[in-house]
């Protein structure tokens, strides 16, 4: 259900001396971010890394920009790292730097991520409509069946989901991303003092997402799902030629994508012929020092927290990927204007 004040009202009714460029940014656990925190620290002073890192630094500390704000669930301030997921950084860092760099208006990045979810459900915009009655059907018999064991397991006596509670799972996301852009429009000047009089202006999304459907069929819904989000984001804050920057699936890195990640992949990219849409490849901007040392990271501890933080599906918790993937979505971005 869509809010009652619309965003052209809500611009309506701000008194403004100036512009504030706002982006949003969607997706999973890869744009919540999660490239540690204690490997940037490592690399921004280690001889072979810091020259990645010391255009955000000034004077031996990580530069808080009072030029781009972030809002992310229940964090907001200046940018600088540690905006991703507990104590990590994400794309958001090296994107709002480079944002921040080229407009003279201040830039305010509004960031809404869940781990997990997938654009097939819980991300699904209205216009995609709901899977076919068979689909929900066996969706239900699934769930009620895993209560059964649960409750048989437990003890319990827990009700039986009902085709409802199947149904309210679609959209979830979608519904609260919606929700946490408005929210932050409405009370930008409370959250951020230093904007206090100037006009929002969505100047564009990045969608970064993809590794949870590439299961149970989900990917062959990809490109019909991809294009109904896409035309319901811009519906919903009416803005019909919204740059839209997609960050196309690259956790194969160096290697071929194969299967359902590559069926995601070259849905993601055929997004581009749709106005105003540009997909980023990912695999291409790898951390190569990362990606070598990952196989045996359990044997070379202390070799690989120097290069890496996570695993694969999490771009190997490399912050110089992660910023590099940052940049690409900025530059794409600033073409799109």
């Amino acid at each position: 259900m869509r809010v009652l004040l619309t965003f052209s009202l809500l611009v309506a009714a701000l008194s403004a001396k100036n512009t504030v460029k706002v982006f949003i940014l969607a997706g999973q656990s890869n744009m919540e971010g999660k490239a540690q925190n204690k490997l940037l620290e490592y690399q921004a002073t280690a001889p072979n890394t810091k020259k990645h890192f010391a255009h955000l630094r000034e004077d031996g500390k990580w530069i808080e920009r009072d030029d781009v704000m972030i809002k992310y669930l229940n964090r907001h301030g200046r940018l600088t790292i540690g905006y991703g997921s507990r104590d990590r950084t994400g794309v958001e860092l090296q994107l709002g730097h480079t944002l921040g760099d080229h407009y003279e208006e201040p830039v305010l990045l509004i960031k809404t991520a869940w781990g997990g979810h997938s654009l097939y459900q819980k991300f699904r915009p209205p216009s995609a409509g709901l899977p076919s009655a068979e689909k929900l059907a066996g969706e239900l018999e699934k769930a009620r069946e895993r209560t059964r064991k649960n409750n048989e397991k437990r003890k319990k006596n827990d009700p039986l989901p009902t085709m409802e509670d199947i149904k309210a799972g679609y959209g979830v996301s979608w519904r609260e991303m919606l929700k946490e852009v408005r929210e932050t429009l409405e009370n930008y000047e409370t959250l951020f003092p230093s904007l206090k009089g100037a006009t929002p202006e969505i100047a564009g999304f990045v969608w970064f997402q993809g590794w949870n459907d590439q299961y149970n069929g989900a990917e062959t819904e990809y490109a019909s799902n991809m294009t109904h989000f896409i035309k319901d984001v811009r519906k919903e804050f009416e803005s019909p030629e919204m740059p839209f920057v997609i960050g196309v699936m690259g956790q194969n890195g160096s290697k071929e994508a194969k299967g359902a990640m590559k069926v995601i992949q070259d849905a993601q990219m055929a997004m581009e012929k749709l106005p105003k849409v540009k997909a980023v490849r990912t695999d291409v901007l790898i951390d190569k020092a990362a990606e070598a040392l990952y196989p045996t990271w359990r044997e070379n501890i202390p070799e690989w927290e120097k290069v890496g933080s996570d695993h694969g599906y999490h771009y190997l918790g490399s912050a110089i990927w992660f910023n590099r993937i940052g940049k690409g979505f900025a530059e794409a971005l600033l073409e799109l204007e």
